[in-house]
């Protein structure tokens, strides 16, 4: 087991606003004469649907694996986690599960379901995260750059239990089209990370002496 030292960054996040101007042409008699009649289907335009989110049909997922992180007000934070990706090395998903060292998930709200997954889908919906054919559990965006989205929340012993029971678990974002996409992460490695020693732990406390 190794330990290292790292500094935290942050990623500045830059939003654009853009605008849209809207010109009103006056109406005269000789307009009102080309008008159409009134009919919905003649006066509908073309409407926007926005492009369907296609997946890599290959994505290779590592092995599960526990990394450990020791702060310097002395709690150690654990994140037990498998990382997606395509044949071009580029990340699809990554799933996280970070709890405290000394097990205080099980009996508090520490522990938290992490999702880093494709970005361009319909935020409202938030992710559902499904073991085998057991119940969803929603999970709701949290912010997203401009490749990738992160999806957290709180993660129940039940659904910690499945995930160490389980065999698939199945992420789904929902699109603006009413469809959806799927990824099914294998949790036959996992039982065994989340329960055994980390395999590296990163010092955290930044001591420059």
């Amino acid at each position: 087991m190794s330990t290292r030292i790292l500094r935290s960054a942050y990623l500045p996040v830059r939003l654009g606003i853009s605008c849209m101007i809207c010109m009103l042409l006056p109406t005269t008699p000789m307009a009102q004469e080309r008008q159409l009649p009134t009919n919905s289907a003649q006066n509908e335009g073309p409407q926007f649907r926005p492009p369907r989110v296609q997946l890599p049909q290959n994505i290779q997922y590592s092995a599960w694996r526990k990394l450990c992180f020791e702060g310097s007000d002395g709690v150690t934070l654990c994140r037990t986690t498998s990382t997606g990706k395509e044949d071009t090395g580029q990340v699809v998903i990554r799933v996280d599960l970070i709890e405290r060292a000394d097990g205080v998930e099980r009996t508090g709200r520490a522990a938290r379901l992490q999702l880093f997954v494709p970005q361009g889908l319909n935020l409202a919906m938030g992710v559902k995260a499904t073991v085998d054919q057991g119940a969803p559990t929603r999970i709701p965006y949290s912010f997203c750059l401009t490749n990738i989205c992160i999806a957290a929340d709180p993660a129940s012993p039940r659904l910690i239990d499945e995930m160490e029971t389980g065999q698939t678990l199945k992420i789904e974002q929902a699109d603006f089209n009413s469809s959806t996409v799927a990824m099914n992460v294998p949790l036959n490695q996992f039982a065994a990370a989340h329960q055994g020693p980390p395999a590296e732990t990163y010092d955290f406390g930044l001591d420059d002496d």
